[in-house]
């Protein structure tokens, strides 16, 4: 919304209205390579964070809060990151929070079984996933296995082209009959979303007269064989296993003129990327700029490394001690703002009775403020303050990033959650902002191309204010 000075009536600026110049359309399409290759990387939040820590340390940030640009890791999940500012930190800092995590199938425990000539891996879907989705389709295997002698084995199969890669089979329309006729929640069962993962049964063993010997589930001890052979691990190992069952393959641009990008963790790895783009390309701020990225947002928050953690309690009382020796740590709170970067609802164009028209966001027109999230009566809601509001609208008009105003679809129609109530009750300004995306939560996600370039850019402007 920028150039404003004599417009009355509230009027919504494109993206592509408002970067015309060459300079801006080749900075656009460099970001989005980098974000299309990031996604296509990055697929789980061990490997988000591991990405990170590459690229901060080759910007000279360094595990020792001593130092003038630091950083810390919890549990190879969730990061804390932070640049000394001019003004002493006891006059507040900038903070930038996204997530790290996205909706995925985890495996059990204890995956492995054999029926009907297959082997298959259970699994228990994470976040808020529509179970549809994941069925026929080709799927990938993410994680580590943590071994009884300290060391721990990182598994990816399913993204190189030399692969094999695994699926949930779906069912044939011609015995769909009573599945079509169920609501959706019923039709599609949690305990039904197990990937094949194998077919071909071990060799069979013979006996002293050449026969064969029957063996009990040759394909899932074919399949434990593989395993062991690629990664030496037992069956038991798995009891020790974080394994994240995505959607295998890059990520994309979409459409003739690659103006969007489609792939998976969207939400919210967009706003991982464009944040860390925005903290590494700051100038020495005014104010201590932090960046965090967490985990655990798509299932409340909780856990050591959630939001609901003290985490960042922790990280910022030990920044105070080195940078700051004595200053109380609600002070440094209470003079802080923050954004909490998080994906919003585009419209999308087969489902417009969902949303409420004048109060949505459109792909294209940049950043999206969202004032409250929570559901019905804002139930579970941070409901950002009027003035904080104020303050951001001018920010960013002021560097002339176009921005939009909305709120999650019809008061009645559904809702969501993200960080910014766990971070408002440090007294902090908060309120959630980041791009529109449409198919939120879906296996391949869209953004608007023009929409990552403006976001990395107010991300920008609010570490340097």
């Amino acid at each position: 919304m920028s150039d404003k000075k004599n417009q009355l009536e509230s009027k919504p600026q494109s993206c592509w209205d408002v970067y015309t110049d060459q300079a801006h359309l080749d900075a656009m399409d460099a970001l989005a390579k980098g974000y299309v290759d990031f996604l296509t990387e990055c697929k789980t939040e061990r490997e988000t964070i591991t990405k990170v820590v590459e690229r901060i340390e080759a910007a000279g940030f360094k595990p020792d809060f001593s130092a003038d640009a630091c950083y810390r890791v919890m549990r190879n999940k969730t990061i804390f990151m932070a640049r000394k500012g001019k003004r002493p930190l006891s006059e507040g800092f900038r903070l930038a929070g996204a997530h790290a995590d996205t909706p995925r199938l985890d495996l059990k425990q204890h995956p492995l079984y054999e029926t009907v000539g297959l082997g298959l891996a259970k699994t228990h879907y994470y976040g808020g996933i529509r179970k549809y989705q994941w069925l026929g389709r080709p799927l990938a295997l993410h994680g580590l296995i943590a071994l009884k002698n300290g060391t721990s084995v990182t598994v990816c199969i399913g993204e190189d082209p030399n692969d094999p890669v695994f699926t949930i089979a779906d069912l044939l329309p011609h015995l769909a009959r009573k599945q079509n006729e169920a609501k959706v929640s019923d039709a599609f069962e949690g305990e039904k979303l197990n990937i094949i993962i194998g077919h071909a049964p071990e060799k069979a063993e013979t006996d002293e007269k050449g026969e064969k010997k029957e063996a009990k589930d040759p394909v899932k001890k074919q399949v434990l064989t593989l395993l062991n052979q690629r990664y030496g691990i037992t069956e038991d190992d798995l009891y020790s296993a974080e394994l994240q069952v995505v959607p295998a393959g890059p990520a994309r641009f979409v459409g003739l003129d690659s103006s969007l990008i489609g792939g998976y963790g969207q939400d919210d790895r967009s706003c991982v990327y464009t944040a860390l783009e925005a903290f590494l390309a700051a100038d020495q701020p005014e104010h201590t700029q932090i960046v965090i990225f967490w985990d655990k947002e798509e299932i409340g928050s909780d856990g050591s490394t959630g939001a609901k953690s003290l985490f960042l309690e922790y990280s910022l009382q030990d920044l105070i001690d080195a940078w700051e020796p004595g200053v109380r740590l609600s002070k440094v709170f209470m003079a802080s703002k923050a954004l909490s970067a998080d994906v919003h609802a585009a419209i999308d164009p087969d489902f417009q009775d969902l949303h409420e028209k004048m109060n949505s966001s459109l792909m294209g027109y940049g950043p999206v403020f969202c004032k409250f999230t929570g559901h019905g009566g804002k139930y579970m809601a941070n409901d950002a303050h009027a003035e904080y509001v104020g303050w951001l609208r001018n920010l960013f008009d002021t560097a002339e990033i176009p921005w939009q105003m909305a709120e999650l679809g019809k008061v009645d129609a559904g809702g969501g959650g993200t960080v910014a109530k766990e971070l408002a009750i440090y007294g902090m300004d908060i309120i959630d902002f980041g791009p529109g995306i449409l198919g939120m939560h879906s296996p391949f996600e869209l953004a608007s191309k023009a929409d990552i370039y403006a976001v990395k850019l107010a991300f920008q402007a609010f570490l340097n204010s």
